[in-house]
């Protein structure tokens, strides 16, 4: 079965068609005779009832500099798709918010990827205390005193924006780091929201694995590396990426996780383990489904499209 889809997203034109989900997931999609549309998230309207975006019809290719055709504009009343795939990047801002809020009206009978309901209350740095049996030590507070507490407790630790991503704004503070009170400063003089201090997990050194679940199973893994000298373990900030199995303690993660994941429309989520530690639940745009394709591993674009063809067929 054809199905017409609408994918929210940043600019078709600047994305990596070598590492972006979105891509590979635009590609599964019109290999099955899918019916592609894209618009961006400030092209999102509700009037009068409807949910509008003002799409544009898309055919993707590998081709680098050529890897879109994209027509022209047009509005259109997302209730008349079948399946919206909510995949811009964050920040998970009043921006993101408010988009989730819009598409609530056109879902479930339009299918929106991820329940855009239980995006907006499952946010990624919060979301994961619902499983604080898994998490390393972790603070999330504007309160100065309670950060120089918990920092007096473990001593090594990390400092991050509750609402950041791409490992943007998180920083090591080792024992002795005189850095420690300008950071705390700038932290709570510049974000409205609390921050985010943990236990630094010197296992980090060995990776910082992304494990994707489809509809609450895990498909597969990645592990990201991070450079020496780096504490972060982004691609994009330079980690090398390597091929990974799950581990027992990842499974028994997965198996605490899945049900919720599943039970919540949260079709496609990436969660993050160092060590033994679960320290996110990614649900807004995750990322590494190229990269474990690449070494060998389960071609998850068409995992998700089979589940995705599932809920709109069932």
């Amino acid at each position: 079965m054809a199905l017409k889809v609408a994918v929210q997203m940043d600019p078709v034109e600047a994305i990596d068609i070598e590492g972006d989900s979105t891509f590979a997931l635009m590609e599964a999609a019109q290999a099955r005779g899918h019916e592609l549309h894209y618009y961006l998230p400030r092209e999102l309207s509700f009037r009068e009832g409807k949910v509008l975006a003002r799409a544009r019809p898309v055919t993707v290719q590998r081709k680098k500099g050529a890897h879109a055709t994209v027509g022209a504009a047009a509005l259109q009343d997302l209730s008349n798709f079948d399946v919206v795939l909510m995949r811009q990047d964050p920040p998970f801002d009043m921006g993101y918010i408010t988009a989730t809020h819009i598409l609530e009206h056109i879902h479930p009978k339009t299918l929106v990827v991820n329940d855009p309901f239980h995006v907006r209350n499952a946010p990624e740095k919060l979301f994961v205390a619902q499983f604080s049996a898994f998490m390393p030590p972790t603070l999330v507070s504007s309160d100065a005193s309670e950060v120089r507490s918990f920092r007096a407790e473990h001593k090594d630790i990390i400092l991050k924006p509750l609402y950041g991503n791409g490992g943007v704004g998180v920083f090591h503070i080792a024992p002795g780091d005189e850095n420690f009170n300008a950071l705390l400063e700038m932290f709570l003089e510049n974000y409205r929201e609390p921050l985010v201090a943990q236990a630094y997990l010197p296992e980090i050194r060995q990776g910082d694995k992304r494990i994707i679940l489809v509809d609450g199973a895990p498909v597969g893994a990645l592990n990201r590396v991070p450079q020496k000298g780096e504490s972060r373990a982004n691609l994009h900030v330079g980690a090398r990426a390597e091929t990974a199995a799950l581990t027992p303690r990842e499974e028994e993660i997965c198996a605490a996780l899945g049900p919720e994941l599943k039970a919540r429309g949260l079709i496609f989520t990436g969660i993050d383990v160092i060590g033994d530690y679960l320290t996110e639940i990614n649900v807004t745009s995750p990322t590494g489904i190229q990269e474990i394709k690449r070494f060998g591993g389960t071609d998850i674009a068409s995992l998700i499209w089979d589940a995705i063809e599932g809920k709109v067929g069932g």
